[in-house]
């Protein structure tokens, strides 16, 4: 199997040399980054399967290569901070951010997210499948959506595992506990709201079909086919 390449960026050297060594123990490609414009050279130069991203880079904050990035790709993105306090967490989400690990961390923890968001945005995977319902198609081993005919081309790889999740159970009511299990794929710490922001976030991308996703309050959310 090919190799999964990870972009490690982050201004403190000792740090990227030890997300390093815990991501090639692990059979992965690492390169890195020390500042936000050496991240986007990186990436117009090659090809990556995940970027893990420090919040605070010397040539800026990491929200905004964030925002850029995310402008040109739906590369699967982690940020790195020392930062932990909500609004913090859920700007990243806002931004197109997939996860976020304060610091001080625990390598093998960044580690299993890593292959955690590896495994949900299908790096690696072949699965099968496409699902149609009226006025909406979620191409599954391509990763696309379309709506009325159109694709949707501005979904994190998050949105498109979120949508593909509560999709495959139509009818069923989820809260959102059990979506951060299933969706983020690990013992998720953040607030339960980081659920509400990527419900909204995806709604608005969806436009006018933004009804298959339907709020039951006090519980979470399921997903409805429209008659």
């Amino acid at each position: 199997m090919e190799r999964r390449r990870i972009l490690v960026a982050d201004d403190e050297g000792g740090l990227r040399q030890l997300v390093r060594l815990y991501l090639e123990k692990e059979g992965m490609e690492v390169d890195e980054a020390a500042t936000g414009r050496q991240v986007l050279a990186r990436l117009e130069g090659a090809k990556y399967d995940l970027l893990i991203l420090d919040l605070m880079m010397p040539d800026g904050d990491g929200w905004s290569v964030c925002r850029e990035v995310r402008r040109k790709s739906e590369l699967p993105i982690i940020m790195l901070t020392a930062r932990g306090e909500e609004t913090d967490r859920l700007l990243g989400f806002d931004l197109g951010a997939d996860d976020y690990v304060v610091k001080p961390f625990s390598p093998r923890e960044l580690v299993a997210r890593v292959k955690a968001l590896l495994r949900r945005t299908g790096a690696g995977q072949a699965e099968d499948g496409e699902l149609r319902f009226p006025g909406l198609s979620i191409n599954i081993p391509g990763r696309e959506v379309k709506v009325e005919g159109r694709p949707v081309t501005n979904l994190t790889p998050k949105e498109f595992d979120l949508l593909l999740f509560l999709a495959r159970h139509p009818g069923q009511v989820m809260s959102r506990e059990r979506i951060l299990e299933k969706v983020w794929g690990y013992d998720f710490y953040g607030d339960l709201r980081t659920v509400d922001t990527h419900i909204k976030n995806l709604r608005e991308k969806l436009g006018r079909e933004r009804g298959f996703i339907t709020t039951v309050w006090g519980v979470g959310y399921k997903f409805e086919v429209q008659k």
